[in-house]
Formats: C-alpha cells, sequence, structure tokens
C-alpha cells in the first residue's frame, strides 16, 4: 500500500502531461517559459486574487514574501511551532526572531488568543500556518492585525485547494504561500511553490525578488534570490490542475470516511470547523502509544508519517530562541502523539478499510 499514491495520478494525466512537456522541450525557454505565466493566471483566478507569482519551492515562497515585505533583524515575526521548519526557518534567515505561540488542541492550528497575547513592540507579521489541509482561524487572525497594522502571511503549504467561510485559501491575507511539492494536494514532480496577493506593490517586489532583485535585465533594483520556478514543472502542473477539482473532492469524500470508520476507535480523528473545508494533504489522528501503534501498522503493512514530531521551539536549530519546554502544552501534546495515516485521492475503499481494521487491531491490542 502507498502512503501517497503519484503512480496511478501520471497513468490518469499522461497523455496530456506528456504533451504539455513535448511543447516545453520544443520552444526551448526552460526558465520562464509561456507555461509559467498560463499557471500563475490560472491559479491566481482559482484563488481570488490577482496576482500569483510562481516560485522554486514553498520555502522560497515564505522567504519572498517576507522579504517583500522588508523584514530583517531586530524585527519579530508571530508563528506555530507545530509545522515544518520552513515556516521558521525563512525568518530566522532574514535575521528575525520566531515567536512560537500554542496551537488549537482541535485543529492544531495556531491560536488567535495566543497570538494576540504575544503582540509586541517588533512584532511586524503574524504567519499562521494552515495545517494538515485546512485553513486556521484567518478572520480572528486578521482582525488582530488590524488592530495593530500588521500584514499576515498564510503558509498554505498543505491547503492550496481548501475553503474558509466559501473563500479560498491562499487568498485570505496579505499574501498567501504554499508548496509543490510531490506529495501536496497539487504538486511538481520536484520543487515548486507560488505567492498570491491583491496587493500590486508586493506582487512587483515578489516578481523582482524571485529573479535576483531585477525589473529587467541586468538591471537590479533590490536584492533578490533565484527562486524562478523552472517552466517543465510548471507544465506539470499545469496538466494536474486540470484534474485537481476532482481530487479535491476524492480527498474531502475519503476523510470523511475514514472519520466514519474510525468513530469507534480510541483515537482522536480530524477536527474540521464547520466553515472550512480541508483538502486532507493528510489524514492525522491523535493517540497514545504512538511509536507501538505505528510498528504494528507496519507488521501488517501499514505505512504512517508523523508531521510533526517536535515542535520548533524545542529543535536544537532554535535552542536560544525559545520558549522552553513545558510553555506550548499543546503543541507538545500534538507532537507527542499524531499519526498520520495513507491519504490520496486514488485510494480506494477496500485499502481504506483495510487501515481503519488495522489500526483498530493495532490500538485494542
Amino acid at each position: 500500500m502507498n502512503f501517497v499514491d503519484l503512480k496511478t495520478q501520471y497513468a490518469r494525466i499522461q497523455a496530456d502531461l506528456q504533451a504539455r512537456i513535448q511543447a516545453v522541450l520544443e520552444h526551448g525557454r526552460y526558465v520562464m517559459g509561456p507555461e509559467i505565466t498560463e499557471l500563475e493566471e490560472r491559479l491566481a483566478a482559482r484563488v481570488g486574487v490577482r496576482h500569483g507569482i510562481a516560485v522554486a519551492s514553498g520555502t522560497d515562497a515564505l522567504l519572498i514574501a517576507l522579504m517583500a515585505l522588508d523584514l530583517g533583524p531586530g524585527d519579530e515575526v508571530i508563528t506555530t511551532p507545530f509545522t515544518f521548519i520552513a515556516t521558521a526557518e525563512v525568518i530566522a534567515l532574514l535575521g528575525a526572531q520566531p515567536v512560537f505561540v500554542d496551537i488549537d488542541p482541535r485543529t492544531y492550528n495556531i491560536s488567535p488568543t495566543a497570538i494576540a497575547a504575544a503582540i509586541g513592540p517588533r512584532t511586524r507579521v503574524i504567519m499562521p500556518v494552515s495545517l494538515y489541509g485546512q485553513c486556521a482561524d484567518m478572520d480572528a487572525i486578521n482582525a488582530i492585525a488590524a488592530r495593530h497594522g500588521l500584514p499576515v502571511i498564510e503558509d498554505a503549504a498543505q491547503s492550496l485547494g481548501a475553503t474558509y467561510k466559501g473563500r479560498a485559501s491562499c487568498g485570505l491575507s496579505t499574501i498567501g504561500c504554499t508548496s509543490f511539492f510531490p506529495s501536496k494536494p497539487l504538486g511538481a514532480y520536484g520543487d515548486g511553490g507560488a505567492c498570491f496577493t491583491d496587493d500590486e506593490g508586493l506582487a512587483l517586489a515578489m516578481r523582482q525578488i524571485r529573479d535576483h532583485g531585477q525589473d529587467r535585465r541586468y538591471h537590479h533594483v533590490r536584492i533578490g534570490v533565484n527562486g524562478r520556478l523552472d517552466t517543465l514543472q510548471a507544465a506539470i502542473l499545469l496538466a494536474k490542475l486540470a484534474i485537481f477539482p476532482d481530487e479535491i473532492a476524492a480527498r474531502a469524500r475519503l476523510g470523511a470516511r475514514y472519520s466514519e470508520l474510525l468513530a469507534d476507535a480510541p483515537c482522536v480523528t480530524p477536527f474540521i470547523e464547520a466553515h472550512n473545508t480541508s483538502v486532507f494533504a493528510q489524514y492525522t489522528v491523535h493517540l497514545e502509544d504512538r511509536e507501538a501503534v505505528a510498528a504494528r501498522l507496519g507488521e501488517q503493512g501499514i505505512p504512517t508519517s508523523v508531521h510533526y514530531p517536535i515542535p520548533l521551539n524545542l529543535q536544537p536549530a532554535f535552542a536560544d530562541t525559545g520558549p522552553p519546554a513545558g510553555a506550548l502544552p499543546e503543541a507538545e501534546r500534538a507532537a507527542a502523539g499524531v499519526l498520520s495515516l495513507p491519504m490520496h485521492p486514488y485510494l480506494q475503499d477496500a485499502e481504506q478499510r483495510q487501515v481503519a481494521e488495522a489500526l483498530h487491531r493495532a490500538l485494542t491490542v
């Protein structure tokens, strides 16, 4: 059984994918070819914003967004510790300080109440993460940000395709950032990412930053990075974008069915807010004695993963950043108990039942 199944997806899009790749091979514009503009326009329309900027990775998307906001040494960014390290890594790379606050124990997303309590004179940005495919409480977060005149960056690396109160993830704040890592709901065949905004000035800055700070060739108006998305990856994403709505619907159906199959299991299934839809980038349960349960599942041929086992404030790289162990109890509790099960749009009903039955057995040994 596959944790994520990209081969079945490839078989479905093979003809369109090969035609799009062949087109790139024939026109030869491997960097910033026409597929980049097509992808940006289609993604921006889907998200409901004026500007989409394709970049080289989800990490670059966050970095470029922060650079466009002129983040630098002495600044602070309020964010969650229960996420992949890229969220905080980019803050530190710019010499700024991540300020980690605790999470909502139901959704695992950042707590707006904790954000409000952490705002100080050096706070420059609020960066929530829409974890596991469900948006954070963006209205509450935006309201806090507005009171303090702060921009908000939604780290939507796992939530492109999800909605919050009928609005699309990536279009809910000052800047939305996503990832096209192969296992994401919309994944390339390599790294990739995108930034989204309605702000003309920020869009211009991000386009310049991703291309070495150029406004035209060999004329550099700001410090930038080599953060362009390859044209071949854009072609791949365009082929996948055609089936993305179907895959989103399949993820929603599979997520709901998992929760039904596990309703009486001694574990906590994902809580999805009534105003949210999730793309279930992961289907993650919370349970006791995770390592033993994961081992029992492995013995039954069920692959699992942990997203994420150590909160960022307890990672060695942020040892001097804090807060210390025990200060963010909900993040620590989540990190100690979450376990992700196989989840992808091509998971068969029989396979899903097999996973659920195996988990029942693993939990009742």
